[in-house]
């Protein structure tokens, strides 16, 4: 088996182990590491309860506990399901970086209230704050004013860093 066959086997099993829950699998890789293999899987908040009409709520991000029971799940699920088969592997589990373009719209959707930066079709760029994510549509509030955007005008977009937000008072 490839390791694309072996890593939707193995997203397959993982959001099992994890349905019912408010965390879900994002992603799943398998890398070849000498006699062991390497898993990776991306965990995110699941949104699909969340009212359609709702675009503008914020999203908790996950926490250590949560990605911790979710890690212990997804071991479990794996170890008696044979999808490694006998061969050792290591399993990573951590919500996604930073560094990870937005692609999704549930993606987006966690990222409402978030610095982004987005590259559009034209090549220009945008920096701004996400006000709103709908599947069709959306909304970033920048410097020079609000841009509404849809999924088709958008090549690549992430999360930027930010220390201290303008708008929460520092804990």
């Amino acid at each position: 088996m490839d390791a694309r066959a072996v890593a939707a086997t193995i997203t397959e099993h993982s959001s099992r182990a994890l349905s019912g829950g408010e965390v879900v699998v994002d992603g799943a890789t398998v890398q070849e590491a000498g006699r062991r293999r390497l898993v990776r899987i991306l965990l995110a908040r699941d949104v699909s309860d969340l009212a359609a009409e709702d675009t503008t709520s914020g999203v908790e991000p996950l926490s250590l506990d949560e990605v911790a029971a979710a890690t212990r799940e997804i071991s479990d699920a794996l170890d008696s399901c044979g999808a490694m088969g006998e061969r050792p592997y290591t399993l990573e589990v951590s919500s996604a970086g930073l560094d990870r373009p937005l692609t999704t719209a549930d993606q987006f959707r966690r990222s409402v209230g978030r610095l982004v930066k987005v590259t559009r079709t034209d090549g220009s760029t945008l920096t701004g704050r996400l006000t709103s994510a709908a599947p069709d549509e959306l909304t970033v509030e920048g410097e020079h004013g609000t841009d509404r955007l849809t999924p088709t005008d958008i090549t690549k977009a992430t999360v930027q860093v930010e220390f201290s937000r303008p708008d929460r008072k520092d804990d």
